[in-house]
């Protein structure tokens, strides 16, 4: 919600507007370690409530998580928008190395960057060089060969979402620092299969 939200600048409310209930994790792109919220009219709130208690839920000391949450709500549109600019940057051509997928021309992958509109970007496997699960292996593994060739050596933990689709996504402990090593491994991974 938060980053459909950053993403098309409108107030949560308004994507909202017609929903009966939302649940939002304050754990995901906002940051804090725990903690969530429901929200909807008072007689689905006092029913959950009344699931909650019957489960024996409830928190002691809950309001350290709520602070935790204050401050990523507070800072929510500043984080997310970096979000969302280092997955555009790590999907789109750039005018110095290292190179976004879309200028790679690699035939192992490729990636719509109208479809890059927040922090998650959807890489496409094609030519039948590795599988998705085979490419997240490549990029997660480091090797002497990786760092005699590029001076360092970089995991990246992307996910097989698909038979022929692999997502990344930002947070906030994702830097454009650590952006540009992704794209890096990216091209060294696909350079090594073109091979």
């Amino acid at each position: 919600l938060m980053n459909a939200a950053v993403a098309q600048d409108v107030e949560p409310a308004q994507i909202t507007r017609h929903c009966d209930s939302v649940s939002l994790c304050f754990s995901k792109g906002l940051g804090a370690p725990a903690g969530a919220v429901l929200a909807g009219r008072r007689e689905f709130i006092a029913e959950a409530w009344r699931a909650r208690k019957l489960l024996g839920g409830g928190m002691r000391q809950a309001g350290v998580l709520a602070a935790a949450a204050r401050v990523g709500l507070e800072h929510m549109a500043a984080t997310l928008r970096r979000d969302h600019d280092n997955a555009r940057r790590f999907a789109e051509a750039s005018p110095l190395p290292p190179l976004g997928i879309q200028e790679l021309n690699s035939p192992l992958c490729s990636v719509n960057l109208v479809a890059v509109e927040t922090n998650i970007v959807m890489v496409s496997i094609r030519g039948g060089w590795l599988s998705p699960t085979e490419l997240c292996e490549h990029l997660q593994a480091v090797s002497e060969e990786e760092l005699a060739e590029t001076g360092q050596t970089v995991s990246v933990l992307l996910f097989p979402w698909s038979a022929h689709t692999v997502r990344a996504v930002w947070h906030r402990d994702v830097s454009a620092r650590d952006t540009e090593l992704a794209k890096n491994k990216l091209e060294f991974v696909a350079r090594k299969c073109q091979e």
